[in-house]
C-alpha cells in the first residue's frame, strides 16, 4: 500500500487532484498529535441506528467525553496526521424509475423529500453524489436509448439524438435537486447503446460493433452537451455498466481490450476535440476481476484519458480496490452500486453495507460510496421486462407519501456528516468494530463505526491521547463527530 503523507505542523496543506485543501488545526488541540502530551478533555456527539429499528439515525443524549482514563476494551485510534484520499460524496443512483416515482408525488411532498435528501440543514442527510443512467437502465419502465431507429435503419450522423424520454421525469427532478444543492456531482452510466450499434441488434447483451466506435463516442459527447444545455453538468461517465454481464435488459458485454480501444482511439480524442472535461471511468463492475481495469490502465495510450475505475460488490472482496490502487496509485477509485433486495433484512443489510460499501470502500481508497436505486414503489417497480424485480429503493414511494428503508440510513450515516472535500484519516478496526475516519473542510473530525458482532461491544475511541469509552449494540451503526 502506498504510504500516507505525515504532517506534524499546525497548518496542514494538502494537495489533491481536486485542488488545494487547507485545514487549519486547532493549535491547542492538534499541536501534540497522537504521540504528544494531550490536552483538556472534549466531547463527541453521536448518532445511532440499530438493526431492530429502535433507533434510526437518532442523536444520542449527552456526549462521549474524551479524558485520561483507560480500560481493557479494544482501542480505536484516530490519527489525523495520516491523510488519505479526498471524498467526492455519498449517495445513490437516481434511476429513471426513481425519478418517475418522486416526480408523481404531490408538490409539497416532493419538495419535502428532496430537501430532506439533498439539503444540509435540520433533518436533511446531505446526499452529495448521484449516479444516473445514460439512456434506460433496467429500473426504467421501458427500454430506450437517445437515438432509437426502426429495425434495419441506422443514424450514424446522430441526427435523431434526443433526451426527450429523460425530460419527462429525470431532468425535472434533477433540476429540483440542483436548486437545493448546486454542487452535487453526477455520474452517468450506460446500460446499452442504441441497438443498431450492436452485433445482436438487441437491448439485451451483444457487443458494440467496431464500425460504430466513433459514432458511439460522439453519442457520449452529444449526451454531455445536451445535458449541459439543460443546466446539468455531468462530472463523470463510466463506459459501460457491468460490462461482463449481458443478461440484464438493457445490457452489453465489453471486454477490457474493447474498452481500451474505444477510449484511446475514439472516446478520449472525441472528448478532447469537443473540449469536454467529464471524467472517464472504466470497469463499473464487481470486485472479483481487478485485472480488467488494471489491464486497461496498463495501456499507455489509453491511461492518460482515464480518471479511474468503478466497482460493485456482487462478487469478490472490497480489497480489490486497493489491488487496483497499488497497481496505479495515480488513478482514482469509485464505488458505484450495491443493491438491497426485497427478501433481505434491514439488520443484515445495515451491518453488511456499512461495513463493506461505506467503510470498506473508503478504507480501500474510494472517493465515493453509492447505494443502488434511490426509490421504488411497494412492489419494487418500475423496471423493464427482464429488469430487477426485487430492487428495494432507499425510499419506498406511493402516490402520496414515502417511507425510509435501510439504504437511506446506510448512506445517511456518511452523507450527513462527511461533505465533499473531506479527507479520510487513519483509524483502525478492533474487537469486531469496523471504522472509517475523516476531517471535514471545516476541520470537524468524523468517525463512522459498525459493530459486526451480534452482541453489544464496548470499545475506546482514542484521539490525541484522550480516551472516550463507547459501546455499540450488536449490528448497530454510529457516527461520532467532534471539533
Amino acid at each position: 500500500m502506498k504510504q500516507p503523507y505525515v504532517f506534524s505542523k499546525t497548518l496542514l496543506i494538502l494537495f489533491f487532484a481536486g485542488g488545494l485543501l487547507s485545514i487549519h488545526a486547532n493549535c491547542k488541540k492538534e499541536k501534540n498529535g497522537p504521540g504528544g502530551n494531550g490536552t483538556a478533555g472534549f466531547t463527541a456527539a453521536s448518532w445511532l441506528t440499530k438493526g431492530d429499528r429502535s433507533a434510526l439515525l437518532e442523536k444520542q443524549a449527552g456526549g462521549l467525553v474524551f479524558a485520561d482514563q483507560h480500560n481493557s476494551n479494544p482501542d480505536i485510534t484516530i490519527d489525523s496526521t495520516q491523510v488519505f484520499q479526498t471524498i467526492d460524496g455519498f449517495g445513490f443512483s437516481l434511476t429513471g424509475g426513481s425519478a418517475t416515482l418522486i416526480h408523481q408525488l404531490p408538490a409539497a411532498t416532493q419538495t419535502s423529500l428532496l430537501q430532506e435528501l439533498f439539503g444540509n440543514t435540520g433533518n436533511a442527510i446531505g446526499v452529495s453524489y448521484l449516479r444516473i443512467s445514460i439512456g434506460a437502465s433496467d429500473l426504467n419502465e421501458s427500454v430506450f436509448s437517445y437515438d432509437d431507429m426502426p429495425a434495419g435503419q441506422t443514424d450514424t450522423s446522430l441526427a435523431n439524438f434526443s433526451l426527450s424520454k429523460d425530460t419527462v421525469d429525470v431532468i425535472p427532478v434533477l433540476g429540483e435537486i440542483l436548486a437545493i444543492n448546486p454542487d452535487i456531482k453526477l455520474m452517468g452510466s450506460p446500460w446499452s447503446p442504441p441497438v443498431w450499434m450492436k452485433d445482436n441488434g438487441n437491448s439485451v447483451g451483444g457487443s458494440l460493433l467496431p464500425q460504430y466506435y466513433s459514432v458511439y463516442a460522439k453519442y457520449f459527447v452529444k449526451y454531455i452537451q445536451a445535458m449541459q444545455a439543460k443546466g446539468i453538468s455531468v462530472d463523470a461517465i463510466t463506459i459501460q455498466n457491468e460490462p461482463q454481464y449481458g443478461g440484464n435488459n438493457p445490457s452489453m458485454v465489453m471486454s477490457a481490450n474493447q474498452q481500451a480501444d474505444f477510449i484511446k482511439n475514439h472516446l478520449g480524442p472525441a472528448f478532447q476535440l469537443a473540449g469536454i472535461h467529464t471524467r472517464i471511468i472504466i470497469w463499473d463492475h464487481n470486485c472479483d476481476n481487478p485485472n480488467y481495469p488494471i489491464s486497461i490502465l496498463n495501456d499507455p495510450a489509453a491511461k492518460p484519458y482515464i480518471d479511474g475505475s468503478a466497482f460493485h460488490l456482487y462478487g469478490g472482496d472490497i480489497s480489490a480496490l486497493s489491488t487496483v490502487y497499488n497497481a496505479h496509485p495515480d488513478k482514482n477509485l469509485y464505488f458505484t452500486e450495491q443493491w438491497t433486495g426485497a427478501n433481505q433484512s434491514f439488520d443484515g443489510n445495515l451491518k453488511w453495507h456499512v461495513k463493506n460499501v461505506i467503510i470498506g470502500s473508503v478504507r480501500n481508497h474510494s472517493r465515493v460510496a453509492l447505494e443502488w436505486n434511490l426509490a421504488s414503489d411497494p412492489s419494487y417497480n418500475p423496471h423493464t421486462p427482464g429488469g430487477c424485480t426485487e430492487c428495494k429503493g432507499a425510499i419506498t414511494v406511493t402516490t402520496t407519501s414515502f417511507s425510509r428503508n435501510e439504504s437511506y440510513y446506510i448512506v445517511a450515516h456518511a452523507s450527513k456528516f462527511v461533505p465533499p472535500g473531506s479527507v479520510r484519516i487513519a483509524s483502525n478496526n478492533a474487537g469486531g468494530i469496523y471504522t472509517a475516519a475523516f476531517i471535514t473542510p471545516a476541520g470537524k473530525k468524523v468517525l463512522i463505526a459498525v459493530n459486526d458482532m451480534n452482541t453489544a461491544t464496548a470499545f475506546n475511541i482514542i484521539f490525541r491521547n484522550k480516551i472516550a469509552a463507547a459501546s455499540l449494540p450488536g449490528g448497530a451503526v454510529a457516527t461520532y463527530t467532534w471539533d
